[in-house]
């Protein structure tokens, strides 16, 4: 059994049982080869939701601080973590964008699924913010659909992303895939990139309900 069935066997149960996940439009999600599941970022728990209710494993980046913890909180966070499918990148580098570009491309390239949030960041208010072209970007360059995807309610279960989690119910909400191969070989052309990327923050914002903001949210909280 590997150690993501086996996080999945033994959490799963744990996690259905405090959130009571709905999951709704599952079906949209391709049984096989490369996917991108794009959606909003509520808080810190949306990680470890989005892996328990994919039937396949989900590749996504994540904040090298989530393996790199001290303790027994910090190993048991690398263990979640990397068994789910996370891949630590140092983002706050200058090149932190491209590498977290490649990463997502080579695992597309192996036929895997990538998750991924265009907004870059958590919201800090519960609206939906600008999505980063680094989405377009991995679709154009590999072809692999986009499944977009919103998280509901997990922000009321912890509230600026941090502390304890409580119990509670949240929604999932997968959308149809979503295909741009009329843009093939267009990936360096930045007006495609921003109408892909808004394309599917138009279909995230539809399945979410959320308010939408036409700015980063990185530059929403240097603001605050």
């Amino acid at each position: 059994m590997s150690r993501f069935a086996l996080i999945k066997a033994v959490l799963g149960p744990v996690m259905r049982l405090m959130f009571r996940p709905q999951v709704e439009g599952a079906e949209h999600i391709p049984g096989n080869g490369p996917v991108i599941l794009a959606g909003n970022h509520l808080t810190f728990i949306d990680s470890m939701i989005l892996p328990l209710v994919c039937d396949r494993q989900v590749v996504f980046i994540g904040k090298d601080e989530y393996v790199t913890g001290k303790g027994l909180k910090g190993r048991l966070m690398a263990w979640f973590f990397t068994g789910v499918g996370m891949i630590p990148v140092d983002r706050d580098g200058g090149r932190g964008g491209v590498a977290a570009l490649m990463t997502g491309r080579r695992v597309l390239e192996e036929g895997r699924m990538f998750g991924i949030y265009p907004e870059g960041t958590r919201s800090p208010d519960g609206r939906l913010y600008r999505g980063r072209t680094g989405i377009a970007r991995l679709t154009l360059m590999t072809g692999a659909p986009v499944v977009p995807f919103a998280m509901i309610g997990t922000d009321k279960l912890q509230p600026g992303g941090a502390g304890l989690p409580r119990p509670g119910k949240v929604t999932v909400r997968f959308g149809e895939a979503m295909e741009f191969s009329r843009y093939e070989g267009m990936d360096r052309d930045r007006y495609v990139l921003r109408a892909v990327t808004d394309s599917v923050m138009a279909e995230v914002m539809r399945l979410s309900g959320q308010e939408y903001v036409d700015m980063y949210a990185s530059k929403a909280k240097e603001a605050a």
